[in-house]
């Protein structure tokens, strides 16, 4: 059974918990972004001007985040968020109305979640958010009832920008309504592609599909999962599910009135709700995001952890993942007519992402270099065996390093090839 403990932690200004923050996941993160040969590419100097570039009112708060993780060059690379290593993650969101809401499933393995829920006012404003990359941001609200949320776009282009953590956190320190957070999320290229939904206290809400490779394209779309119009990466779209879960909350819409909790806990349930942890993919948490009430909640089947601005809460919420839950049926209104949705039953991945997930649970370096490495070569057409001997070479050393082959690694081999 994995387990993963989130850590609530409530302080206004960059200081010791932040500090012991950075302290706990830092030799971690250190590893995978200098594994990667991300420390000097680019350099420091130029991420830091990129950083001042774009999100110049980030710059006090840089500066003294470096200030406690110790002046590191190293630290302060990580820190700017400009050009990381590729990292790819799941995803579900939807927003509702009537009151205003965002739910969404966040998806990854334990292993690679950092667990964080921080509350803090750096620069004036008070947000609430789950944390990536130390002060980073995946899901938050801040106090003027501004919501932001990412799924990964599902496509494999990597390009020059920031890791979208870093972005998220600028629009909830900066910004205090969806237009504004629109404003921000044109202008602030992200290197790689990911579905945006912002929404604020007045109902208003937009999703954007951001990529480094093509402006912004801004919608109403009240739902994303893992695709951005057509699918761009089949392999990623079988083993995510990503078609089946964005018609599944489409379905779900067409509810007469639904309520907020009918919304929430059909996020509980598959197919929204993955318990594939044994192949690395589960869901991590679902979040809930209630504008009008400056509250968020972060919720698994039976267990429910809510925080809000008025009465937030350091501590710690331990949670266990298993593999066994019951799916439920969701009643849908078609046409005028009540119908149900049966429990989801999955299809059958193909033989080479069984075998790529298996891998990445087993522990064992060979195997798991082995058996991804085919696993690419399979999903990309190649054969030769000079190829097989580079990847396992990779893989190899890698694993050995980190006990497991996280997804951005997938990622920067497709970039490579």
């Amino acid at each position: 059974m994995l387990n993963l403990d989130f850590n609530s932690i409530s302080e206004s200004t960059p200081g010791p918990k932040w500090n012991q923050l950075f302290n706990l996941h830092w030799p971690a993160y250190r590893a995978w972004f200098q594994s990667k040969g991300a420390t000097n590419n680019p350099d420091l100097a130029t991420s830091v001007a990129e950083l001042e570039r774009y999100m110049p009112e980030l710059m006090p708060t840089y500066r003294r985040l470096c200030a406690l993780a110790g002046n590191d060059p190293v630290a302060e690379r990580f820190l700017t968020g400009w050009q990381p290593p590729a990292y790819i993650s799941g995803c579900s969101q939807v927003v509702t109305q009537n009151p205003p809401q965002l739910v969404r499933n966040y998806d990854y393995h334990p292993n690679l979640s950092e667990g964080t829920v921080l509350h803090s006012a750096w620069n004036g404003k008070q947000v609430m958010a789950t944390g990536d990359c130390l002060w980073g941001v995946v899901d938050g609200i801040n106090e003027d009832g501004l919501v932001a949320s990412l799924t990964f776009g599902g496509r494999r282009v990597v390009g020059k920008g920031f890791g979208i953590p870093f972005i998220l956190r600028y629009v909830l320190e900066f910004c205090s309504n969806v237009e504004e957070a629109v404003e921000a999320l044109v202008r602030i290229p992200s290197h790689m592609a990911y579905n945006i939904m912002v929404l604020d206290k007045s109902g208003n809400h937009k999703m954007l599909q951001l990529a480094p490779d093509h402006a912004a394209v801004i919608t109403d779309a009240p739902v994303s999962t893992n695709h951005q119009g057509e699918v761009d990466w089949p392999e990623h779209a079988k083993f995510s599910k990503t078609i089946e879960r964005e018609k599944f909350l489409l379905e779900l819409l067409k509810i007469t009135k639904p309520d907020a909790e009918t919304t929430i806990q059909t996020f509980l349930h598959s197919p929204l709700y993955a318990r594939r942890f044994n192949e690395g993919f589960g869901t991590i948490y679902t979040a809930v995001y209630r504008p009008t009430e400056g509250a968020m909640e972060l919720r698994w089947p039976g267990q429910t952890l809510r925080q809000t601005f008025d009465s937030f809460k350091d501590g710690i919420t331990s949670v266990h993942y298993s593999e066994k839950a019951p799916a439920m049926p969701v009643t849908a209104n078609d046409d005028g007519k009540t119908q149900e949705i049966p429990p989801y039953a999955p299809t059958a991945t193909d033989d080479f992402w069984t075998q790529y997930g298996q891998a990445w649970a087993t522990g064992d370096p060979a195997v798991m270099a082995k058996n991804v490495a085919q696993a690419v070569l399979n999903a990309s057409g190649k054969t030769d065996d000079k190829e097989l001997t580079r990847l396992l070479e990779l893989f190899t050393s890698e694993t050995k390093k980190r006990g497991q082959v996280p997804w951005e690694m997938l990622a920067d081999l497709w970039e490579s090839e």
